[in-house]
C-alpha cells in the first residue's frame, strides 16, 4: 500500500522545494499544505512542526523534519535511481561522493552567496567574486564527469535533488541588478565550464522548475533586502 505523505512547504523557501523535488524525482503521491512562513505560525502548523519551519513531512502518521534528512529519508524508504543501496555494487562509494559533493558546496562555497544577495557595496563585490573562485577551485573539478549529471550520471543523484532549488536562484537572481552583479554569469560560464553545464541541466528538469516563480522569489528577495539593510530604528 503507498504511503499517505503531505508536504507541508512554502513555495519560495529552497529548503522545503528540495523536498518537493526528492517526491518528484522518486514518483511518490503526496498532497501539499502551504505555510505562510512570513507571519507568526499558527498553532495548527506548530502542532504539526513545534519549530514553526518547513518543509515538515507527514509520512504515513509519522512527521518528519530538516530538509536534507526527509530527502535522504525518501531514498532509503523508495530504492530509486537517486541513490543506490549500500549494499548495492558501489553503493557505498558512490554515496560517499554524493556526500563530500555536498558538503563542499554547502560548507565551502554557497555561504558566500547567501552572503552576496544579502550585502551592499563593495562587501557585495567581494562575497560575489569569492563565490565564483570557490565554485571554481572546490566545484569545477568534482563536476569533470558530469554527463549531464553528478558521478558520470544520466539521471537525477543525492547531488541534484538537495542543491536544484538553489541552483535556480544562483542562475536567476544575478540577471536583477539590485540584487547581485550580473558579470556573475559570465565569469561562472567562462571560469567554470563544467559547472555551468551541469547547473543548467539540473535547472532544466521539470521536478526542479514544477513549483518554481522567479518574480515571486525575486520580490520576496527584494522585501528581504530591503528590510535587512533598513536603518535601526531608536527611540
Amino acid at each position: 500500500m503507498a504511503p499517505k505523505i503531505t508536504l507541508y512547504t512554502a513555495h519560495h523557501c529552497p529548503f522545503a522545494h528540495r523536498a518537493q523535488i526528492a517526491l518528484r524525482e522518486i514518483g511518490l503521491t503526496f498532497e501539499t499544505v502551504l505555510i505562510d512562513i512570513t507571519v507568526p505560525r499558527t498553532k495548527e502548523y506548530l502542532s504539526v512542526n513545534p519549530r514553526g519551519l518547513v518543509p515538515a513531512l507527514f509520512y504515513d502518521g509519522h512527521v518528519l523534519t530538516e530538509s536534507s534528512l526527509i530527502t535522504q529519508f525518501l531514498m532509503d524508504s523508495h530504492p530509486s535511481h537517486l541513490l543506490k543501496a549500500t549494499s548495492e555494487q558501489g553503493g557505498g562509494l558512490q554515496r560517499y561522493r554524493n556526500g563530500f559533493f555536498l558538503d563542499t558546496y554547502f560548507n565551502k562555497v554557497h555561504p558566500f552567496f547567501d552572503t552576496a544577495v544579502y550585502s551592499s557595496g563593495e562587501e557585495k563585490m567581494t562575497a560575489t567574486n569569492k563565490y565564483i573562485d570557490a565554485v571554481v577551485q572546490e566545484i569545477e573539478p568534482l563536476l569533470a564527469d558530469a554527463a549531464p549529471f553528478f558521478g558520470g550520471s544520466d539521471r537525477f543523484t543525492l547531488a541534484e535533488v538537495q542543491t536544484g532549488s538553489f541552483l535556480l536562484r544562483v542562475l536567476s537572481l544575478p540577471k536583477h541588478a539590485d540584487i547581485l552583479p550580473n558579470f556573475m554569469l559570465q565569469s561562472l560560464q567562462e571560469r567554470a565550464p563544467n559547472f555551468w553545464k551541469w547547473s543548467h541541466a539540473v535547472i532544466a528538469e521539470e521536478s526542479v522548475t514544477a513549483v518554481w516563480d522567479e518574480e515571486n522569489v525575486v520580490r520576496r528577495t527584494l522585501e528581504r533586502i530591503k528590510k535587512q539593510q533598513a536603518p535601526t530604528q531608536t527611540k
